[in-house]
């Protein structure tokens, strides 16, 4: 008769060992139910940081956080719109919502795309959550085109954009999949109508700004000062033309320019004094008739103050504010009747900053630079007295020989203790 299997005893250090080893496969496997920080997944793909980036800087990315299974539709850098934002504006959306609108509800991998049916799928966004899209406008639909590839689109029957899906980037299985698309998709459905006979929706500055790279500190100067705020209005009359300086053109101020040490109403005119009240594309500044033009400063002011000098030189357009020549490097944003170009330096007007001996500006005065409702004010009385300029090299002297008196009684001093202490020594 044979013996029956006896399980061997299990020590239990190795029990402990083997719960330990077991918990961490299972905290290593993805959880179905919990939601992935999109935008550190996106971090490891270069070719997608600009739209990683305009994520970040909406509540998009903070929704996906609490979401699993769906499929990201992301827009590489060179796809990207030079300026995504304004480019959403101008067709009456709003940035977020666009984004919302490349979020699919539903993971989908590059299998699920080749089993695709000739007659498409249709798949609900996150913009469909928030209420705002129209019937089910929030939707998209894939459908298979030529050569076998997937296209995205709007299933509205008015006119909207598309992309082709270009390939898959990454995936978190059954979580999140990451999907290559040619561009932006904006959802259809708008009052194209209406449109047509309110005005446009103002151009976001500040957001061109910060879409386009390498002007956080003007854009911060202009959100911080208010200043953006006035270009709205501005907008429906003639138009802008707003020159901005790179945060390069900030770092190589001069140690003597303190522009960031200026009070807040005197840095809003510096702010200013880079926006023309029309409209100039760069054509029309490289065949300016009056060079020399007012700025949203000289409204503020008097004629004939704060104007910039606007010249051809060696090929390129030149800005001589009368202390500071810059150049036009770029356009970064050029859609009627908003310009945005981007000026090698920071623009100082003569009328607060000077130019000395040396290469560097120095700040004038500010009863030199005060506005002009300003002029006629009494100056402030001095609060402390000073002697005549003839008698400060007297004072001078005085006050060494004073010292040096002082310093000859202390030694005096110091001799005759040493005397009384060496006799009572010898007593």
């Amino acid at each position: 008769m044979g013996r029956g299997l006896s399980a061997a005893p299990v020590s239990p250090r190795l029990a402990l060992g083997a719960a330990a080893l077991v918990l961490l496969a299972a905290a290593a496997l993805p959880s179905p139910a919990a939601g992935v920080n999109v935008t550190a997944v996106l971090s490891a793909f270069p070719n997608f940081a600009d739209f990683a980036r305009l994520l970040a800087s909406t509540p998009v990315a903070g929704e996906l956080a609490g979401r699993s299974s769906l499929t990201l539709l992301a827009v590489p850098n060179a796809n990207l719109p030079q300026s995504p934002s304004a480019f959403v504006a101008g067709a009456g959306a709003d940035i977020a919502d666009v984004l919302r609108y490349h979020v699919l509800l539903e993971y989908l991998s590059p299998s699920d795309l080749a089993r695709l049916s000739p007659s498409g799928k249709l798949v609900t966004t996150l913009f469909q959550t928030t209420g705002r899209a129209p019937s089910d406008f929030g939707t998209v639909n894939l459908t298979v085109g030529a050569n076998s590839t997937v296209v995205v689109r709007s299933p509205a029957p008015s006119p909207g954009s598309n992309a082709t899906v270009l390939g898959a980037v990454t995936a978190v299985p059954y979580n999140l999949s990451v999907l290559a698309v040619g561009g932006l998709i904006l959802p259809s459905g708008f009052d194209l109508a209406a449109s047509e006979t309110r005005p446009p929706p103002p151009v976001n500055i500040t957001r061109v700004l910060t879409d386009a790279r390498g002007f956080n500190v003007a854009a911060s100067m202009l959100q911080a000062s208010g200043v953006a705020s006035e270009f709205e209005a501005d907008e429906h009359g003639a138009g802008i033309t707003v020159f901005v300086p790179t945060d390069d053109a900030f770092a190589g101020l001069p140690a003597t320019d303190r522009l960031q040490s200026l009070p807040a109403e005197r840095k809003a005119v510096v702010l200013r004094f880079h926006v023309l009240h029309s409209y100039y594309p760069l054509g029309s500044l490289e065949s300016i008739v009056n060079p020399v033009q007012p700025t949203l400063a000289t409204e503020h002011t008097e004629a004939g103050h704060f104007t910039l000098n606007i010249t051809r030189v060696n090929g390129s357009i030149a800005i001589d504010t009368g202390i500071v020549q810059a150049s036009i490097t770029r356009t970064v944003f050029d859609q009627n009747p908003v310009a945005v170009f981007a000026v090698s330096k920071v623009l100082l007007p003569k009328e607060m900053f000077s130019r000395g001996d040396s290469s560097s500006t120095a700040m004038v005065p500010p009863s030199v630079a005060m506005a002009p409702g300003d002029a006629g004010s009494e100056q402030t009385p001095q609060t402390r007295l000073s002697s005549p300029p003839d008698l400060h090299g007297e004072d001078s002297k005085s006050s060494a020989a004073l010292a040096t008196a002082k310093g000859t009684s202390w030694w005096c001093i110091g001799l005759m203790y040493l005397q009384l202490h060496l006799l009572l020594s010898l007593v």
